[in-house]
């Protein structure tokens, strides 16, 4: 068991799992049921990215050197301050004869699991990357346990776009089950216009919701109006929550979160039915102020946290893409962009 989940990566605390863990033993040298990946590139997840470039104030340079200092302290990419870290694509380069996750060396590959708990060692100092996206060019060395979850990039997809896609295919997996949960909901998405947050409307669209989605800007207004995913779409600071839920004539059964700033969780309740569900995606939620919120609220909702995984969710997204033109343009321009 220990092997499996990662327990011998684990320098300090001991006895935790290697998510909880401070520092991580990231040395290349692999025991038998795990596998080296010979990193290609780092997708940091948008609260940890956005995080660091506040902090920064946007100085790519500082933002490169704080990575590469988390990196090299603890053993893999785990923000102190939001708690997340991301994902990664790579080569597999040697696989241990115990593992049981299907790879084969050369194969390249997305790492379906966070990088808060895949030890990470970086060899080339991040000298391609200029601080200025959450897309990483990198070299170095990545490890995944026999628990770990690994997809095989599909052939017909950039493997930036793969990437950008396979960071966040545990959101439109888990909003098409609850969705399927009701008899014609509506479904609100608080920051629609993102990577997770069209990806649930194109989900949920598609699973027979009516959508509804929440935007900051006019600028995200327009871009999500192309995509055609959402039936009508508000512009509000999805803090605010009395904004929030005077957005919409009536509160939405389902209501998804994919903001990628603190703050949204009592707007998210208020826009909520009563019986109905709120889906926490964002590493930004506190849920704390979403449990004793709901509480104060006396809100009769169901909470539940994205934990990024559903079994098939690498596949329902990229079939998402494939058969959603409009919502991959707008990821392509997202990669293009970063």
């Amino acid at each position: 068991m220990s092997g499996s989940v990662g327990l011998s990566r684990v320098v300090e605390p001991a006895g935790v799992l290697p998510q909880a863990a401070w520092r991580l033993n990231a040395s290349p040298e692999i025991g038998p049921d795990e596998v080296r990946i010979r990193v290609q590139r780092l997708n940091l997840d948008a609260a940890s990215y956005r995080q660091l470039a506040q902090k920064h104030e946007g100085d790519g340079e500082k933002i490169r050197a704080e990575v590469l200092e988390i990196v090299e302290t603890r053993g893999k990419m785990h923000n102190p301050v939001t708690g997340s870290g991301g994902m990664l694509i790579g080569v597999v380069e040697q696989v241990g004869p115990e593992s049981p996750l299907g790879v084969k060396p050369g194969d390249r590959v997305a790492t379906l699991v966070s990088l808060t708990l895949t030890p990470l060692r970086i060899t080339d100092g991040l000298k391609a990357w200029d601080g200025l996206s959450e897309q990483v060019p990198a070299e170095g060395t990545a490890i995944l346990f026999g628990r770990s979850i690994v997809g095989v990039l599909p052939d017909d997809l950039p493997p930036e776009l793969a990437l950008a896609v396979y960071d966040v295919c545990g959101a439109p997996a888990l909003v098409d089950r609850v969705v399927r949960g009701y008899r014609e909901p509506t479904v609100l998405v608080l920051g629609g216009a993102g990577k997770s947050g069209s990806l649930s409307l194109a989900a949920a669209k598609r699973a027979g919701a009516r959508t509804q989605a929440i935007v900051v800007s006019e600028a995200e207004r327009d871009t999500l109006a192309r995509v055609g995913v959402a039936d009508q779409i508000a512009i509000a600071d999805a803090r605010n929550p009395v904004e929030v839920a005077a957005s919409f004539d009536r509160p939405a059964e389902i209501t998804v979160v994919c903001v990628d700033v603190p703050g949204c969780e009592h707007g998210a309740i208020l826009a909520t039915a009563p019986g109905g569900t709120v889906i926490f995606f964002s590493m930004a939620t506190s849920f704390s102020a979403a449990a004793l919120g709901a509480e104060g609220l006396a809100a009769d909702v169901t909470m539940l946290v994205g934990n990024g995984y559903v079994p098939g969710h690498a596949e329902f997204a990229v079939d998402l893409l494939r058969t959603t033109p409009a919502v991959r343009a707008l990821f392509e321009a997202r990669v293009a962009g970063d």
